[in-house]
């Protein structure tokens, strides 16, 4: 196997004999071969046109191949099967072959054959050029991304053809030995053109559907009493499981990158959604192991379970790992049967934090934060924010948030804030210097805001005083990357560590055109966005 997809790559390089995730060998073979086999398919449904099933089952099949999904062989191998099904009938849709070796591809029949083919199509395979094959991956980690993010829109009954077109185009150019490097750089930035419009999607969804999220104090110590944890980031099933326990004794808590689902008027509104229980994806098996209620995971990122708590742990959605029982559809009553034998949780409060601060909420009170500024009273805004992960070097955004002056405001989103999101900043003049914008796509929160200070001083979002301080893991986090070069922004300091797959020159392509670097020390870093 090699795998460079994450942040975690061994070495810095990649993982070559299993993933630091945990993904063995036969499983990341057989994601390399779905990977392959999407782009069969592609070739195909971008003839075609507009095709439900295909282009629901391509966001299913990306999705599936995100860092810490889908752990389970023999459920790859049957999405490698379904796969073949939809190429083959949208080859006869077509009416026509195409002269392509990769629209030949046809998997074996069992999951050994499988995977001995998958191991001929990994990352290496794509280009003999290096900065070409760098700018692919690019492009394939933005897919998977913006697949995640359409995937929960899609739950929410929202779609767009021409975000469906792009993701067919763009896969199927993957199989093009005509195109060069300028050729998968375009696609590449109109991949973070076709993002900002999901987000924009999944963003209406989630305020249709469940209001705008609103400043919303969280408990993180626990209530007495039987308990569900939820973990992922799908605002749907939680809902669900919040309709399906209510009056049944159960409390229910939020996990990870949920923990901005208690802004949501939608879903507060369930008095039984009681708290957030434990931190960033990361240290689940600490945390999970003392939870003594059922813990469901509806998205990323999964770890390895433990022993202690494999037996409570249930998975729903595209996540799955092997030997953990999956919920099918939306009866969440196995979990709920097991909630109700497990023991309760005692009552012990705990610290609450802020979470709901999105661009409608910050947006109602613009003129307040916009006096500020001209007041001097808020000097800077930091967006510090992104994916946490376990290697070392991540308490340089602890430290960021820590030193950042009393005069600044601090922006955050996703999992990155649980480095720093319990220690108290204070506020400027009622405005809190900590805004919990949400989940990691509430980035559009976050560019909604920055357009809106843009256009209230009259000029770019580069002339803001803010700065950019993200951190990165997996897939998601690329496409986002790629959306805010699509808008122009600069300037973007990224860490713990660059993305293995960048070669140096698609780096110095980077540096040049949008000034991103590596993060530094927090003191010469601060300094020079302050200067």
């Amino acid at each position: 196997m090699f795998c460079n997809q994450c942040e975690q790559a061994a070495n810095g390089t990649g993982c070559n004999i299993s993933g630091v995730c945990g993904k063995k060998p036969d499983v990341a073979a057989l994601q390399d071969h779905l990977l392959y086999g999407l782009k069969s398919l592609a070739l195909y449904a971008d003839k075609i046109g507009r095709n439900a099933e295909i282009d629901r089952f391509t966001i299913e099949g990306l999705f599936s191949t995100v860092t810490n999904v889908d752990f389970d062989a023999p459920r790859i191998g049957g999405l490698i099967k379904r796969c073949y099904e939809l190429k083959e009938k949208a080859k006869a849709a077509a009416g026509t072959a195409i002269a392509n070796p990769v629209a030949d591809w046809k998997p074996a029949d069992d999951l050994a054959g499988m995977i001995a083919q998958g191991e001929q199509h990994g990352i290496n395979t794509q280009h003999v050029n290096e900065d070409i094959r760098s700018v692919i991956e690019i492009l394939m980690y933005g897919l998977k991304g913006m697949a995640a993010y359409m995937d929960h829109a899609m739950i929410l009954g929202r779609t767009d053809d021409e975000v469906m077109a792009f993701f067919q185009k763009a896969l199927a150019a993957t199989t093009d030995s005509s195109l060069g490097l300028m050729d998968f750089v375009g696609l590449s930035m109109e991949c973070g053109k076709q993002n900002l419009t999901v987000m924009g999607l999944l963003n209406t969804a989630h305020t249709d559907t469940y209001g705008h999220p609103v400043p919303t104090a969280v408990q993180l110590g626990t209530k007495a009493g039987k308990a569900i944890l939820v973990s992922g980031h799908d605002l749907k099933m939680m809902e669900e499981i919040l309709k399906q326990t209510e009056g049944k004794g159960i409390n229910v808590y939020t996990h990870g990158e949920m923990l901005p689902a208690h802004g949501y008027p939608g879903l507060k509104k369930y008095s039984h959604l009681v708290g957030n229980y434990g931190g960033a994806w990361q240290d689940q098996a600490q945390e999970f192991a003392k939870f003594p209620g059922a813990i469901i995971f509806n998205t990323n990122c999964i770890q390895k379970p433990a022993d202690s708590y494999t037996d409570r742990l249930y998975t729903w959605g595209l996540v799955a790992w092997p030997g953990v029982k999956h919920i099918d559809g939306w009866d969440f009553s196995p979990v709920i049967a097991k909630a109700l034998e497990c023991p309760a949780l005692p009552e012990n409060p705990g610290q609450e934090i802020l979470t709901g601060f999105g661009h409608n909420a910050v947006l109602g009170v613009a003129d307040k934060v916009i006096d500020a500024v001209k007041s001097g009273a808020i000097k800077h805004f930091f967006l510090v924010g992104g994916c946490d992960g376990a290697k070392s070097g991540r308490n340089y955004y602890t430290e960021f948030a820590e030193k950042a002056p009393k005069d600044t405001v601090i922006m955050t989103l996703a999992c990155g804030k649980y480095r720093f999101n319990k220690l108290e900043f204070g506020d400027i003049g009622g405005i809190p210097r900590l805004l919990d914008i949400g989940q990691c796509n509430d980035a559009y929160s976050a560019i909604q805001i920055a357009v809106a200070l843009a256009g209230a001083f009259k000029c770019g979002v580069n002339d803001l005083p803010l700065s950019m301080v993200l951190s990165w893991y997996e897939q998601k986090a690329v496409v986002i990357l790629l959306t805010l070069f699509h808008l122009g922004i600069k300037n973007i300091k990224l860490g713990p560590t660059l993305p293995a797959f960048i070669t140096p020159n698609v780096l110095n392509f980077l540096v040049e055109n949008f000034n991103v670097g590596p993060i530094t020390t927090v003191d010469a870093d601060m300094k020079a966005m302050l200067g």
